[in-house]
């Protein structure tokens, strides 16, 4: 497969490409879907093919194919220098690519567990034991989880990349999730939603890590105690505490997504929205001092993990806001050299037949040292907003509106009463600005990141520590 890869960028290279960049690409795995503790859904995937991409006259062409005989691939490369042979004259202003370092890497996650070993009843037998927990812990408090569904995708990516300026790249990453999204009804108090995941770049045992029986039977037990117990927000200015999983989504929506340099520019508006910052944000107060978010594809056993993206740049560590102010933005090279930077190695793509684009990692808001307690402690009033069920957010990633699912009242530093529905509805810089403190409890979840048009839904982290909001006046019913 190297071979024709090779060859893919050589030929692209004759027909007159300025710069050509080939990627092998095999993704391989399986689904579960458990519907209301039956096996509702199963599924295997196999996509394996050779793109090709190149810049031609300042033009960006791209095709791929999934035929992995010689002919086919020389017939890619011929029609992606074709394509952008012919829209050249559309090419306003021309494509430019950062110039980059690039080196021969081999990035291998290998699982103790492999998928094809676990067996097939035994995987089923784990999704009906962890249904069962969600329903015993909710049913408990007179809620009946009337709809629920549990699902595992489980796989394989493996991919090699090579280009004309040098990168030859190969990687093998295995990926876990498991997801699940919980209706709960109580007869006198109406419906509640959950939904949630956990992803990692590791084998089985990630599941097994992750003991998902023991997962549901405590988000039974939320849902018993939001829908059986649950009191209005209060609706004075108060300070809130929110916990990982939010300040995650927060740091996800509010930071990553507007720290796309391809949205900066405007590429991205009519695909997946555009920005409130602008090129010159660099150095743009957005938050207090306490709020750093950062991006890193590095850190190993994340569902984001790479090494090195797929132009065959090097990865690493890059802040998004540090101390309360912009940092940097997220590029490829063609986002980097149009604004005359280095690219960060933000470039991926979901499968082989898809252009890689501007893409975040693992976003997450780093932790600071206070514990949950002394977080708890020096409120005299507020709501602990631990997780999220729903959540929107405008094109810009300026308004947005956070809705609550496990919330508790706090009085006196102590955790009271489960809140039903508490909602944060803010600006951007108001959020951040709102920050005044930020525990040392750092957690991930997983979530599937969505972009680009063919949309490409690309597995990434989000996550943080609690945070304390101070000031806050919350929605709610």
């Amino acid at each position: 497969m190297e071979d024709i890869v090779g060859m893919a960028v050589e030929l692209s290279e004759k027909l007159g490409a300025s710069y050509s960049e080939a990627r092998y690409q095999l993704d391989s795995g399986s689904t579960f879907l458990l519907k209301n503790g039956s096996l509702d859904f199963f599924d295997s995937k196999l996509l394996e093919g050779v793109s090709v991409r190149v810049v031609v006259d300042g033009s960006l062409g791209f095709a791929s194919t999934n035929d992995m005989r010689r002919g086919s691939v020389r017939k890619a490369a011929e029609s992606a220098v074709s394509f952008a042979r012919k829209t050249a004259k559309l090419a306003k202003p021309p494509v430019l690519l950062s110039e980059e370092e690039f080196e021969e890497g081999r990035v291998e996650v290998r699982p103790r567990i492999k998928f094809e070993n676990v067996e097939f009843d035994a995987a089923v037998d784990l999704f009906k034991e962890a249904d069962a927990a969600a329903l015993e812990k909710a049913g408990r408090r007179g809620v009946k989880i009337a709809s629920r569904l549990l699902r595992a995708d489980i796989g394989v990516c493996e991919k090699f990349v090579v280009n004309s300026d040098g990168a030859c790249v190969r990687s093998s990453i295995p990926r876990a999730m498991f997801s699940y999204t919980l209706i709960g009804t109580h007869p006198q108090r109406g419906s509640a939603m959950r939904q949630s995941a956990l992803g990692e770049s590791r084998g089985w045992e990630a599941l097994e890590r992750w003991d998902v029986a023991k997962l549901m039977g405590e988000e039974g037990e939320a849902m018993g105690k939001v829908l059986g117990q649950g009191v209005p927000p209060p609706k004075e200015n108060l300070d809130v505490l929110i916990g990982s999983e939010v300040v995650g989504l927060v740091c996800h929506e509010s930071s990553g997504h507007p720290g796309e340099a391809d949205r900066i520019i405007g590429r991205e508006a009519a695909q997946a929205g555009e920005s409130y910052l602008s090129i010159d944000s660099i150095g743009t107060e957005v938050g207090s001092p306490l709020v750093n978010v950062v991006d890193d594809p590095t850190i190993p056993g994340s569902f984001g993990f790479y090494l090195y993206d797929d132009e065959g740049v090097k990865a690493g560590k890059r802040y998004l806001i540090k101390e309360g102010r912009i940092a940097g933005f997220l590029h490829n090279r063609e986002t980097a050299a149009s604004i005359g930077t280095r690219s960060n190695g933000a470039s991926r793509a979901l499968h082989y037949d898809l252009e890689p684009i501007v893409r975040m990692a693992n976003t997450y808001l780093e932790p600071g040292r206070m514990s949950f307690e002394e977080l708890v402690e020096d409120v005299e009033k507020g709501v602990y907003i631990r997780n999220f069920t729903e959540w929107n957010i405008d094109d810009r990633r300026f308004n947005q509106r956070y809705k609550g699912f496990e919330a508790y009242l706090v009085e006196n530093g102590e955790l009271g009463a489960p809140v039903r529905d508490p909602v944060i509805e803010m600006t951007t810089v108001g959020l951040f600005k709102a920050v005044d403190a930020v525990g040392n409890d750092l957690r991930f979840f997983g979530a599937t990141c969505g972009k680009g048009d063919p949309m490409q839904g690309i597995p990434v982290w989000i996550g943080g520590p609690t945070v304390r909001l101070r000031n806050v006046r919350l929605g709610g019913a």
